[in-house]
C-alpha cells in the first residue's frame, strides 16, 4: 500500500495519510528542530545543516539554511554547493526539493510539493517534484507549486506564483507567473 493511497487509508473517515512511521519521524524532526536549531544565530548553518543531514537530508557542506526555516520532511531535501534557503521559507517537501549550486529561496517563499486532487471523492493527496536550478533565485513571499521546475538561472519575482515550469535564465512575476524578460547568463 502507498503512504499516499486515499482509498486505503480512508483520510475523509478519519485515516491518515502517511504511514505512522512517517508520522513519527516527522514528529521527531520537529522536536529536534525546535529544540536545537531553530533559535539559533544565522552563523550557525554548519550545525543546521549536520542535524538535516542526521535526518537524511542530502545537503553540500557549503549550503545553507536559516534556523526560521520550516522544513516539512528532511529525507525529501537536496541542496547542492552554495544553495540557500532563508529566513521564513517554508519547505513542504511532501515529495522532494531539489535546489541547485548557487540557487537561493529568499524569506518567506513557499514550495509547496503537495496538493489534492479535486476529482478525486477521497480529495486524494498529490506529492510532486520541486526542482530549482543552479544560480536560480525564488524570491521573497514568491509560491512555486507542486511540479514545478525552475529552469538554471531563472527569476521568480517577489510574490509570484509559479504553478508551471520557468524557463531558464528568464525572469517571471506576477500571480499566476508571467514572463517578463531574459536575464542575462553568467
Amino acid at each position: 500500500m502507498s503512504i499516499l493511497d486515499a482509498r486505503k487509508t480512508k483520510p475523509l473517515e478519519g485515516g491518515a495519510s502517511f504511514s505512522l512511521a512517517n508520522r513519527a519521524y516527522r514528529a521527531l524532526w520537529q522536536i529536534a528542530w525546535a529544540a536545537l536549531a531553530a533559535w539559533t544565530p544565522p552563523p550557525f548553518f554548519g550545525w543546521r545543516t549536520a542535524l538535516l543531514r542526521l535526518f537524511g537530508a542530502q545537503i553540500a557542506s557549503t549550503a545553507r539554511v536559516y534556523g526560521k526555516t520550516r522544513i516539512w520532511y528532511p529525507a525529501n531535501l537536496t541542496m547542492d554547493e552554495h544553495a540557500l534557503l532563508g529566513p521564513g521559507v517554508n519547505c513542504y517537501n511532501q515529495a522532494p526539493i531539489a535546489i541547485g549550486a548557487k540557487a537561493v529561496v529568499s524569506q518567506g517563499a513557499h514550495l509547496c510539493a503537495g496538493s489534492h486532487d479535486i476529482n478525486d471523492p477521497d480529495f486524494q493527496l498529490i506529492a510532486k517534484p520541486i526542482s530549482i536550478g543552479p544560480q536560480a533565485w525564488v524570491a521573497a513571499e514568491a509560491f512555486v507549486g507542486p511540479g514545478v521546475t525552475i529552469g538554471e538561472g531563472a527569476v521568480l519575482g517577489a510574490r509570484g506564483v509559479a504553478f508551471r515550469d520557468i524557463e531558464p535564465w528568464a525572469v517571471y512575476a506576477g500571480n499566476p507567473a508571467r514572463k517578463l524578460k531574459e536575464r542575462p547568463r553568467f
